[in-house]
């Protein structure tokens, strides 16, 4: 069976360090040793102790982590997705 994407209107914002717009930070250490994702493009945060973390959103899948340049998607029921500058306006047309 072949389906077409049902057409849905969502919020479409470019991702700022500063404005509360993550669910949370992890650790940047435990990324790069606990997870299974490529890390070259991942936003890192130096905070005062020295730590660094990276900033994710959580939905159904779990942690996605936020890169570079990366854009979030917050459906209309609040679910969030991460997307990149390189396919965001492929898949989503500015109304």
């Amino acid at each position: 069976m072949r389906c077409k994407r049902a057409p849905l209107e969502a919020e479409v914002v470019k991702y700022e360090v500063g404005k509360g717009m993550e669910d949370g930070f992890e650790l940047f250490s435990d990324v790069v040793t606990k997870g299974w994702i490529v890390t070259d493009n991942l936003i890192r945060i130096t905070r005062p102790d020295g730590s660094i973390v990276s900033p994710y959103i959580s939905n159904r899948r779990g942690r996605t982590f936020i890169g570079e340049g990366d854009y979030l998607v917050i459906d209309d029921d609040g679910t969030k997705h991460v997307c990149g500058a390189d396919k965001i306006f492929g898949r989503y047309v500015e109304i």
